[in-house]
Formats: C-alpha cells, sequence, structure tokens
C-alpha cells in the first residue's frame, strides 16, 4: 500500500480543480494586458476570479493580489512594510516558517529593522503576554507585527482576532501567514481587522506556483517585483491565468465541502493520536494537538531506537510518505527550528503526519502497522 501523509508539504490536486484547468489552457491563451478579444477574455476570467476568491474572506477585489504562492507574498509584505509603510521594527516568532523568519533577519542584518522575536509557552503557542510586553516596549517605534496562525510543522494555531486587536491598540501592523489554514478555516477579514494574509493554492488541492496576498484597502505597497503594471502595479508579470482559475475553483470545493472534509480529517488525527499512544510506549506529540491545533498536523516524538537516523527512510521504504522534523529522523544536517524553538526533545527523532480529505481509516490502519512494526523489530 501507498499511503500519502505529508499534505501539509503539498495536496495532490482534486480533479475537479483539474478539469476547470484545463480548458483555459486549450482555449484562453490571450495575454490579459493584450486589448485584443483574446486578452480581454482572459483579464475577464482573472477578473471573476479575483471576485470570486474575495468573497470567500469577506474581501474586496482590490484587496486581493495574486503571487506565485506563500513565499513571495510574505515577502512582499515584509519587505513593503520596511519600504514603504515606515516600518522600522518586525515583531516574529523564531518558529515562523522561513519565508518570514529568514526575510525578517535579512532585513535585520542590512540595518533596516529592530528584530524582536516572541517567546512561545511549554505547549508551543506563542506567548500572547510576551507579545504584549514587546509592543508595549517598543510603542514609539513603526511595528509590523507577523506571526502565522498555524504553525506548519505542530499545527499550533494563533487567536488571529485577538493578536490583529492587540496590534490595532498598539497601533501596529499585522500580517498572518494563513498558507496552512486557508482553505481549511473561514476567514472573515472584515471582522478580524487583519492587515495582510497569504494563501498557496497546493495547500489545499490547487495548483503549485498560484498563490495571493490579501492587503488591507488601507495599506498601500509597491512591488517588490517590477517591470510591469499587472495586479494594479503591486506585482509585475504576466498573469498566472492557468492557476489563477485552478486556485479559485480549490477554494470553492474548499468551502463547499468544509464541514465534512474538517469532521474527517480530525477523526482521523484523533484515531492516530490514540492508537499511537496505546501501542508504542514512550510515544509523545509536539506542540499541543489535543488542543487549539490544525486537524490537518500531527508531529509525533518517538522513542530512541537503533535506526533513529533511518526511520524516515524506513516509513518510505514500507510505502507511508512522511516528513521529519528533528535532524535525525529527517535527513537533513539542520534540526527543526520549530522544535528548537518550543524546547522539544531533539534527542529523540521526530516526523509529522499531515492529513487531507483523501485518506482515509485504512490507511492510517496500515501506518500504525508500518510503526508497530518498525518499533516491535528493535524492542
Amino acid at each position: 500500500m501507498k499511503v500519502y501523509l505529508d499534505n501539509a508539504a503539498t495536496t495532490p490536486m482534486d480533479k475537479e480543480v483539474i478539469d476547470a484547468m484545463l480548458p483555459i489552457m486549450e482555449n484562453n491563451f490571450g495575454n490579459p494586458s493584450s486589448v485584443h478579444s483574446f486578452g480581454r477574455s482572459s483579464r475577464a476570467i482573472i477578473e471573476k476570479s479575483r471576485k470570486q476568491v474575495a468573497t470567500y474572506i469577506n474581501a474586496a477585489p482590490g484587496e486581493i493580489f495574486f503571487t506565485s504562492g506563500g513565499t513571495e507574498a510574505d515577502n512582499m509584505v515584509l519587505r513593503g512594510a520596511v519600504n514603504d509603510l515606515g516600518v522600522t521594527h518586525i515583531i516574529t516568532s523564531s518558529a515562523e516558517h522561513h519565508a518570514v523568519i529568514d526575510t525578517a533577519e535579512i532585513l535585520e542584518k542590512q540595518g533596516r529593522v529592530k528584530l524582536s522575536l516572541v517567546k512561545h509557552d511549554e505547549k508551543g503557542y506563542v506567548n500572547i503576554i510576551h507579545l504584549k510586553e514587546l509592543l508595549e516596549e517598543n510603542k514609539g517605534d513603526k511595528i509590523l507585527v507577523s506571526l502565522m496562525h498555524a504553525n506548519n510543522e505542530i499545527g499550533n494555531k494563533l487567536p488571529l482576532k485577538k493578536v490583529a486587536t492587540l496590534c490595532k491598540e498598539y497601533g501596529a501592523f499585522f500580517h498572518s501567514d494563513t498558507v496552512q489554514t486557508m482553505g481549511h478555516y473561514t476567514f472573515d477579514v472584515r471582522d478580524l481587522g487583519i492587515d495582510f494574509i497569504t494563501c498557496a493554492a497546493h495547500k489545499f488541492h490547487g495548483p503549485k506556483g498560484i498563490g495571493f496576498l490579501f492587503v488591507n484597502q488601507d495599506v498601500q505597497l509597491k512591488p517588490i517585483i517590477t517591470g510591469g503594471a499587472q495586479e494594479r502595479n503591486v506585482r509585475a508579470g504576466t498573469e498566472n491565468i492557468i492557476g489563477i482559475v485552478g486556485l479559485t475553483k480549490a477554494m470553492e470545493i474548499a468551502y463547499r465541502d468544509l464541514e465534512q472534509h474538517q469532521k474527517h480529517i480530525q477523526n482521523l488525527k484523533t484515531y492516530m493520536i490514540d492508537q499511537l499512544e496505546k501501542t508504542i510506549p514512550g510515544v509523545g506529540f509536539n506542540g499541543d494537538p489535543k488542543g487549539d491545533s490544525l486537524y490537518t498536523v500531527l508531529n509525533v516524538n518517538f522513542p530512541n531506537s537503533d535506526m533513529d537516523e533511518m526511520l524516515l527512510y524506513n516509513f518510505d521504504i514500507d510505502g507511508v510518505a512522511v516528513s521529519g522534523g528533528s535532524a535525525c529522523s529527517s535527513g537533513s544536517t539542520v534540526a527543526s527550528h520549530v522544535l528548537k524553538t518550543i524546547g522539544a526533545d531533539m534527542s529523540k527523532p521526530s516526523l509529522r503526519f499531515s492529513f487531507s480529505k483523501y485518506n482515509t481509516k485504512e490507511e492510517i490502519d496500515y501506518t500504525l502497522e508500518v510503526v508497530k512494526n518498525l518499533f516491535t523489530a528493535v524492542a
């Protein structure tokens, strides 16, 4: 059996998404910037998609900017905040995605911003009290707070509205990387009062290479990619019309079937937690999987064995695709910055299992058998 449990890295495309993209590939090749009928046809498709995407998060169409994905969108926010909004201080977390933390560190090394890192509590959640202290201590600065909605490795969630309200109280801009949660939770940007959120379609069964950035209409950014007037002079380059249609269809499906998929995937995660606790002595979990946690992600801390360095590869040999956490189980020479940040036991191997609507209980049972066989073999 082949089992794919690395959906936090990327998801398989939905057949409905592929079906929506194929006619565009065949018929709508006109450059959206061209004034002739072929170009106007492509432009109409893009603007229709923009309106539809905006509807799903209660935004205005003019607040949606299509990008190549989450990494570009995150860069647009951090670099744009410094270049265009006068931000001199970024508050983020060392557990953020590299698109955020690496960019913030580069801006700090260039002497363009002060960088502060908010602490995490013992369960791996962002410490909101410390965030408030940082905002209070630096309230004379022009601040951007950048904190992800749910951590891509351990799944812990951030109370978006609470943080947005706090940022507004101190006059700070608030950006949240919502790449792991877009298409998996509902968003109302008007209610949240947030300045920026990001999206990558391939995290919810859309195509790779396409995403969007929401920019609150009260904020203006200039392009970091120049050379054209596309995306209302905010993001140069001929639009990826095929990807935009795929993203829009993937969002349509995600929100059409959201409740059903949430229940199905959460049940798989809960079942796997229960079975691992029953069958593997010494197993643990990174983050707070039974708390306010992303239902698609489970990070497991396994007991030590003779195969620590080969654990990830043994899963692959048995047909189960997962991703590594700590260095000893990932094949990487660098340990997980997220697990280090939350104080996880780095002496033991950690693996991330991430689920989608396509996974089944039978696949989880097979995966659990693989786990039991691996650890029975070294007992």
